[in-house]
């Protein structure tokens, strides 16, 4: 065993009711390396015994093959690393139909006079089902085990959550202007409470509200949001400061920055999820870890844009949670957490120039476990692998050409390995994944799908 000291404070959240350890667990995994981020502990040898979707014990694996010999079923993992699944803080998942239909374009024009106008033309209940399936297909084989959303129909988004078997947190979007789904603010939130009043008992799915930015939401919507979100004890998940353009637009009709405006109206609190985050002062900085704000950093959204690099490396120093986003597919154009590892601490290190130390391997693993789970108020049921936790536990196998050698297997996880080495998935001790084929999907079906939206959608 091997135990690393963190080189910052770590208040470990206090994990779920744990049930008593059972004579038999329902599965063991046996893995030759096991990483535990919230500690910074990487153990070799170990098992993992995980009972109706928990886990419920974590121990050496000579001892495990003598304590529970007779376990329902045992999965030998000789050469991969067992770790918690990772959580995407911020995506649009149905736009996965549009991946790539308006590339290299300034952000404003992206979105304005490609997205949107997509969008009120194509979106749809069955737009929703069909493109939220296809990104939980992806996500899973990518060792996603959890999504924070924003987007429409939520009734079907839910339903390909569940169908798929991931985890996901999905955000009642709120805009001013019309489209498919509602006509106004008020619609949006009264079909999104509706829709969270059906599914809120599902035990893999939670939801955020979700507001969509201060250019797209009033005043009187955001009061409204603050109050839900503190009556009904739900994060609030929005883009902030992800442009120049966008801050300049607001001052000029709000007389003040985004952030101002939101601390004046009482949103930036412990519930705020501040997507993007990549025009950011020194005061603001300061003010969003004196409020225990969260930010979803999305660098490769951030860099494809155009938007800027986000100062991450300040953001941590400050105490700040952050957590990794891919954004949607029609803005990376992957849903690809080992691509946003890479970049994200690759992007520190060069954003300032002179400390290669800045967001370390194991750091970059926790703002895609741990860190994202707090966030959206998970943290005491998942992105942790420790006993009591979900068993939403991944299995990436290092045995290839390309990851030789292999001498420290977390730097190789961030800098090395990429999501096609992931080998296995587990959801609440469900596999989802095995041998990298995706159990309980037709992938010949999600592609036919996609095909007919792209050809209908292509210009």
């Amino acid at each position: 065993m091997r135990a690393f000291p963190l080189p910052f404070p770590y208040i470990m959240p206090a994990p779920s009711t744990r049930p008593e350890m059972p004579e038999m667990p329902d599965l063991l995994l046996h893995a030759r390396w096991l990483v535990q981020p919230h500690t910074k502990t990487l153990l070799e040898d170990h098992t993992v015994a995980i009972h109706d979707g928990n886990i419920t014990d974590i121990l050496p694996a000579a001892l495990a093959h003598t304590r529970y010999a007779q376990a329902r079923e045992q999965v030998a993992l000789p050469q991969h690393v067992l770790m918690p699944g990772l959580i995407n803080l911020h995506t649009h998942a149905a736009m996965t139909l549009l991946r790539g239909i308006a590339d290299d374009l300034p952000f404003m024009e992206w979105l304005h006079q490609h997205i949107w106008p997509a969008e009120a033309k194509w979106v749809s209940p069955q737009f929703v089902y069909d493109g939220t399936l296809l990104a939980c297909a992806e996500m899973l084989k990518g060792g996603i085990t959890c999504f924070n959303d924003m987007y429409f129909f939520l009734d079907d988004a839910a339903t390909a959550v569940a169908e798929s078997g991931i985890r996901a947190a999905l955000g009642i979007t709120v805009l001013e202007f019309p489209n498919a789904w509602a006509k106004n603010a008020d619609e949006y939130l009264e079909k999104g409470l509706a829709a969270r009043e059906r599914w809120r008992n599902h035990p893999n799915l939670s939801f955020c509200l979700a507001p969509h930015a201060p250019y797209s939401v009033d005043d009187t919507s955001f009061v409204r949001v603050r109050d839900l979100a503190a009556q009904l004890d739900l994060p609030v998940h929005l883009h902030i400061h992800e442009t120049e353009t966008e801050i300049h637009e607001h001052e000029a009709r709000h007389g003040c920055r985004p952030l101002t405006r939101l601390e004046a109206l009482g949103l930036r609190t412990p519930r705020l999820i501040g997507v993007h985050a990549v025009h950011l002062d020194a005061g603001e900085i300061a003010l969003l870890a004196q409020r225990g704000c969260h930010v979803a950093h999305c660098p490769t959204s951030n860099l494809k844009l155009g938007s800027g690099v986000a100062p991450l490396a300040a953001l941590l120093e400050a105490g700040i949670n952050v957590g990794l986003g891919t954004d949607g597919a029609a803005s990376n154009n992957r849903l690809d957490l080992f691509q946003e590892m890479r970049l994200a601490s690759l992007l520190a290190k060069g954003f300032l120039g002179h400390d290669a130390s800045a967001v370390p391997a194991w750091q970059a693993l926790r703002m895609a476990t741990c860190n994202a789970a707090r966030a959206l108020g998970l943290g005491e049921k998942t992105g942790t692998l420790a006993t009591g936790y979900a068993a939403d536990l991944i299995a990436v196998d290092l045995d290839c050409q390309e990851l030789q050698p292999c001498f420290d297997p977390v730097s190789h996880l961030v800098h090395c390995a990429g999501r096609e080495h992931v080998s296995h998935v587990w959801v609440g001790g469900k596999c989802r994944v095995s041998a990298k084929t995706l159990l309980d999907s037709s992938p010949a079906t999600l592609n036919q799908r996609a095909r007919l939206w792209r050809n209908d959608i292509a210009p």
